[in-house]
């Protein structure tokens, strides 16, 4: 199971204090062979955290990048190899908060071919909004975003999808269980062999019921996870 801790734009330096309580929490829990722990911190934190979780079995990952995968006058902006370099080693594309500020199916496309190119590998956001949900489009939409977003991308192996209805994130609200089994059961029909991941709202609250849902391959984990009890929590409680 992959639990990833999307930070978003959250952390200091000071925050990285916080990893103690998880890495050691990890190193004793007798489950760990069953768990992939990611931390996809700001691209400010990629580099310290990588160092802080060095003789850990926790990866760390970047949260976006930009599509060109060369050097460039793109002020403001990172590529995949930057991220690579500072010890990144997944990356985050597609989240609907990028969609949201104008991240295309197109763009996000040309994203993930940098992303594995420069030797990332990659989760990949789709989900529908609370309009698609009501018009009975999810499937349609999740489709559309699937197959532009991974067109011609050769290494599907290296791409992990997380399904995040947008109306969920940070709502507190998430799918009703037979809807979420359906929905990843479609994602996986058309992704064979694909790992597929849960994000919105995941919590140590609602982290019982997701579990039951026996074809979520882990969860993608936004506010919950900056909290480390909150995060070893939704960890602990997946394997009670």
């Amino acid at each position: 199971m992959y639990f990833i801790a999307n930070w978003k734009m959250f952390g200091s330096l000071n925050s990285l204090n916080s990893l103690h309580k998880v890495v050691n929490f990890f190193k004793s829990f007798k489950k760990k062979k069953l768990v992939k722990i990611i931390y996809c911190p700001p691209s400010t934190l990629i580099r310290p955290m990588s160092k802080k979780l060095k003789n850990t079995n926790i990866i760390v990952g970047a949260q976006n990048c930009h599509e060109h995968e060369n050097y460039g006058a793109f002020t403001g902006s990172i590529n995949s190899n930057m991220l690579k370099n500072v010890g990144a080693k997944y990356i985050i594309i597609g989240h609907s908060e990028n969609r949201q500020f104008g991240e295309t199916n197109k763009l996000i496309n040309l994203k993930i071919k940098s992303a594995l190119k420069s030797g990332l590998k990659v989760i990949f956001c789709i989900g529908e909004t609370l309009k698609e949900k009501r018009k009975k489009n999810t499937k349609q939409v999740l489709n559309k975003q699937i197959s532009l977003g991974l067109n011609k991308v050769k290494n599907k192996n290296k791409v992990i999808i997380a399904y995040e209805p947008v109306w969920s994130i940070g709502s507190g609200l998430i799918p009703k269980s037979n809807d979420l089994f359906d929905t990843i059961n479609f994602i996986k029909t058309k992704i064979r062999n694909s790992k597929v991941l849960y994000g919105g709202s995941v919590n140590p609250k609602n982290i019982i019921e997701l579990k039951s849902i026996n074809n979520i391959d882990g969860f993608l984990i936004g506010g919950a996870s900056q909290d480390p009890k909150k995060f070893i929590d939704i960890i602990k409680k997946t394997y009670n």
